[in-house]
């Protein structure tokens, strides 16, 4: 699990616009993330782009290795090239 949507979410749709693997979709009572695309961001951003863009801190990140999100990265965007994985090694999540 990646990114979560809480209850303090006021369904502006920051996060679904600013989602780079479109992961975040419309629900009820908000938006629900698909954990089998979220990378929080990871080989497009130095962070996670959702919790950036939104206006009420609704959106928490439950930590994955940063080898299962390049893992997903690649298989979700197989020709893309990973971005900005430098920053996740100065926060301690790459080895």
């Amino acid at each position: 699990m990646s990114v979560v949507i809480t209850n303090r979410c006021i369904n502006c749709g920051a996060c679904e616009w600013e989602c780079p693997n479109m992961a975040i979709f419309p629900g009820d009572p908000h938006p629900v993330v698909a954990q089998d695309l979220c990378t929080e961001c990871y080989g497009f951003f130095g962070e996670s782009q959702c919790i950036v863009v939104c206006p009420v801190d609704a959106i928490l990140v439950i930590p994955e290795t940063t080898e299962t999100l390049e893992r997903r990265f690649v298989r979700t965007n197989p020709n893309a090239k990973i971005q900005d994985h430098w920053i996740w090694r100065r926060i301690g999540r790459l080895r």
